[in-house]
């Protein structure tokens, strides 16, 4: 077979015509498995003529598990140590194909090092998900009692909340399982356990004992909906090119944004007026000031003027300041430093009053809401004759990625961890190569973040999650002044700070919760029970690898980077992988408003599928339909999970997103029943009493060098984070070098001769499916119990711990260069042709038509 041809023929599927869906009858049994489970299944028996996931893939997780593959092995290990942990999903979460796909990397990447010989951990978890939980919960009471929150009070409410959590929030775990996660389940960590929460107290008061972390009053991105601050990198940029109606919760019309209005300040004593614009008309109600640029000659006459609010008896001050752009407007703006970030900073420098007009509900003191109070006062400054122009005004318009509400910028109090000096320290491990990050593409943004990174607001105004460990202390001895302290021990160290008995103070806990991803900073070492210096802390700890999307580069991996540095002197892992973002086939992100949302479950099991009803437009309601019908017009077919697992880590090239389309698995499905057929025709070809031996003939060196090739760019793929190159070195052996060219054209014609290639057939088939176990682990047990044993391989009763197939092993090949002209003149090969001199009737050949 000629080098070029087979490059051409790299994983076939993706170019074929799309596959129809399966229909009932096409050969998928349903098998009865009475395997109990935790046992072995019954692999005496012949395979089923048919292929089928649902047979394969029954009963293996369990025995594996019970087996204790899936645990690492204590002591010195001249292999090393490999060890991850997975990115925690959410409790309230249910999978989706991005789960899938970072699971599917995950498992590939543990399995191959578990089958090196390595002590291999991967750690599993779940996260709390303060908001995400809490509002499942509020909803639930709601629906089921009619109650809200706080109808019930704090610790009735939380009380709610892990009821619920014990009864469903083990569901995801159970779906990781169906996709042959191989994780050390005895070592699963919530983030509200005990042992982690006295971690996330421990970090806390580490960090402001060393003044990390500190408390502040300064705007703070709100969320009206959630009720809750949330931080900078929870805020999604909208951007808007013009006049745009956009969906605001609360709200039953859109409402209007990409405008600028522009309206009158009087100037006291005089006739002249201001003209300013804003894009937020409703924020003038907390005007406190004016500001033009220093340098701008058009108002340098009003120095030292005032200019009158129209709905009050405020006097404001006209502000010289240089950070006003004089070609934008006017050159004159208003100064509203409760609602602003900018002028937020003006209102500092020049020690303007801060005026709050909004509740942290959105409501205006007199009740109004703020968007409904955005059209009543642009009316009155029509009604005073101070509205001067409306026009279209490109901008960007800050929304809260949790709750899609519009962020309002809030004063309030809050906590913050001073990010500059540990962001600073994540950035230098990069760029003096300590951390590795793959692909490398992702340093500019990386770099970007961290050398330019704000201040953290910790602060959640939430009932659920790890509540801040900070007290305000009451002394009643009227001679000290009220304060604060921070500990489980507050009382004895406010006693101590105060020079009082503790019988004077009275404490109170801070009513916020730390936000979520405080705890997942520090996930990596308190699920080996940081602080305390525990044996899995000491063997596992830093860990080797962080596999996860980009899409949580800066809301989790720099902030485990920044608080292991900080809080254990070490990086939290070696290397970084972040794979693609996945989408539907038509490139769109996968949505649920948008009907494309697949659960990878419905993959493996086969579902029909129906679009859900959805807020769109009717041009994308209209697309999303035509788009389904034409995808799936009967559903999904079963497909299975090798499939499922062997389609993702085929379509994770690096740096580029993923189009999932399900066609494609559904053609790696086919290839499983390639597989299938082909052991089933080799077991045939061996015969009953076939034992394999310890020695290879030369008889058969070129399938070998072509196994001995497919081996060194798997072990290459893997140390690369190449999974392309994996898939395709297994498709390739399997489907074109093994069942096409070597079963049928030399072990056919050889069946009856004394010189049958079967020691050379069982390599074939024992590697190749080794190779395969990672990424396909059930059809590749499955059929790896069905083999002969060698006598070395007595101890190793699952595919999953034998050793992965290296070069070395195969050290016989390398004799292909001084063989391969006999080779060619034994079987009249040529460079270019891989075919045998020989004659054989396929079509009518009983075990071809059979099994091939």
């Amino acid at each position: 077979m000629e080098e070029k041809k087979k490059q051409e023929k790299k994983l076939a599927p993706p170019t074929e015509k799309k596959a129809k869906p399966e229909k009932k009858d096409l050969g998928v049994i349903s098998y009865d498995i009475p395997t109990p489970p935790g046992e072995k299944k019954d692999v005496l028996s012949a395979l089923p003529d048919s292929y089928s996931p649902q047979y394969v893939e029954a009963a293996w997780y369990s025995w594996w598990e019970k087996q204790g593959y899936f645990k690492p092995e204590y002591g010195p290990n001249p292999r090393g140590v490999f060890m991850m942990c997975i990115p925690p999903p959410n409790v309230t979460g249910s999978l989706h194909l991005g789960h899938a796909l970072t699971n599917a990397i995950q498992d590939c990447l543990t399995r191959w090092h578990r089958m090196r010989g390595e002590t291999t951990l991967w750690n599993p978890g779940c996260d709390h998900a303060g908001i995400a939980t809490q509002v499942v919960v509020e909803k639930k009471l709601m629906r089921e009692r009619g109650m809200s929150r706080h109808d019930l009070g704090r610790d009735q409410f939380i009380q709610e909340v892990w009821k619920w959590k014990n009864e469903k929030g083990d569901r995801i775990y159970h779906q990781l399982k169906k996709l042959g996660s191989s994780l050390d389940w005895d070592r699963a960590c919530f983030t509200m356990d005990p042992k982690l929460s006295y971690a996330v107290q421990e970090a806390f008061i580490r960090l402001h004992e060393d003044g990390v972390i500190y408390r502040s009053k300064r705007l703070v991105n709100w969320s009206c909906t959630l009720n809750s601050a949330i931080s900078d990198i929870e805020v999604d940029k909208k951007e808007l090119t013009g006049r745009t109606l956009l969906p605001v919760p609360g709200y039953k019309d859109k409402v209007e944004f990409g405008v600028l209005v522009s309206f009158s300040y009087k100037i006291e004593g005089s006739d002249e007026e201001v003209i300013v614009a804003t894009t937020r008309i409703e924020t003038m109600l907390g005007d406190s000031a004016v500001a033009v640029h220093p340098a701008d000659p058009r108002y340098q006459h009003l120095k030292g003027k005032m200019v009158l609010h129209p709905f009050c008896d405020r006097k404001m001050p006209i502000v010289f300041d240089e950070f006003v752009d004089v070609n934008f407007g006017t050159g004159a703006v208003k100064i509203t430093p409760a609602h602003d970030h900018n002028d937020y900073e003006v209102g500092n420098r020049h020690n303007l009053a801060f005026i709050n007009i909004l509740d942290e509900n959105g409501l205006l003191i007199n009740g109004m809401k703020r968007f409904e109070a955005r059209k009543a006062v642009l009316q009155a400054l029509k009604d005073r004759g101070q509205f001067k122009e409306t026009k279209d005004n490109p901008m960007v318009v800050p929304v809260c990625s949790r709750s899609k509400d519009i962020v309002e910028p809030l004063l309030k109090p809050q906590w913050y961890v001073d990010c500059a000096d540990m962001g600073k320290q994540a950035a230098d491990s990069v760029r003096e190569g300590r951390l590795k990050i793959i692909p490398d593409h992702h340093h500019k943004t990386w770099f970007n973040w961290l050398d330019n990174i704000r201040d953290w607001c910790i602060s959640r105004q939430l009932w659920w999650g790890h509540r801040i460990p900070a007290y305000f202390v009451t002394v009643t001895d009227p001679s000290v002044k009220p304060g604060e302290v921070r500990s489980e021990a507050a009382r004895d160290k406010a006693a101590k700070r105060f020079n009082v008995s503790t019988d004077k103070i009275t404490l109170r806990q801070d009513e916020d919760v730390l936000d979520t991803w405080f705890s997942s900073g520090i996930f990596p070492f308190s699920i080996f029970g940081w602080p305390n210096e525990t044996q899995d802390l000491s063997v596992f700890y830093p860990g080797s690898l962080l596999e996860t999307g980009h899409d949580i580069l800066f809301f989790w991996v720099a902030r485990m980077v920044m608080m292991g540095l900080k809080l254990t002197g070490k990086l939290p892992f070696k290397e970084v992988y972040l794979h693609a973002v996945v989408r539907d086939a038509h490139g769109r992100k996968m949505s649920k408003s948008l009907g494309n949302v697949i659960d990878p479950l419905d993959v493996i099991t086969g579902i029909s599928l129906e679009l859900q009803d959805s807020n769109l437009d009717p041009v994308e309601v209209e697309k999303a339909k035509q788009g389904q019908k034409s995808d799936y017009p009967t559903g999904i077919p079963e497909c299975g999970t090798d499939a499922l697992r062997f389609a993702l880590c085929a379509y994770t090239s690096q740096g580029r997103d993923i189009n999932m389309d399900v066609n494609r698995i559904l053609g790696y499905r086919h290839f499983c029943n390639k597989l299938w057929n082909a052991v089933k025709f080799a077991m045939r070809t061996l015969g009953d009493n076939f034992v394999p031996s310890e020695k290879e003939s030369v008889s058969d060196r070129w399938i070998l060098s072509r196994l001995c090739s497919a081996v060194g760019q798997c072990n290459a793929g893997f140390q690369a984070y190449d999974f392309p190159a994996i898939t395709t070195a297994i498709y390739n052996f399997w489907l074109y070098e093994l069942c096409d060219v070597y079963l049928v054209r030399v072990c056919l014609p050889c069946l009856c001769l004394p010189c049958s290639p079967g020691q050379t057939l069982f390599t074939c088939l024992e590697t190749g499916l080794r190779l395969l176990a990672p990424i396909m682990p059930f059809v590749g047990e499955e059929l790896y119990q069905r083999l002969p044993r060698r006598r070395s391989q007595d101890g190793h009763p699952s595919i999953h711990v034998t050793p992965y197939p290296e070069t070395e092993e195969m050290e016989f090949v390398m004799t292909v260069v001084r063989t391969i002209r006999s080779l060619r003149a034994d079987y009249n090969l040529t460079k270019t042709r891989a075919d045998c001199e020989f004659i054989h009737d396929h079509k009518h050949c009983t075990i071809c038509t059979t099994y091939l």
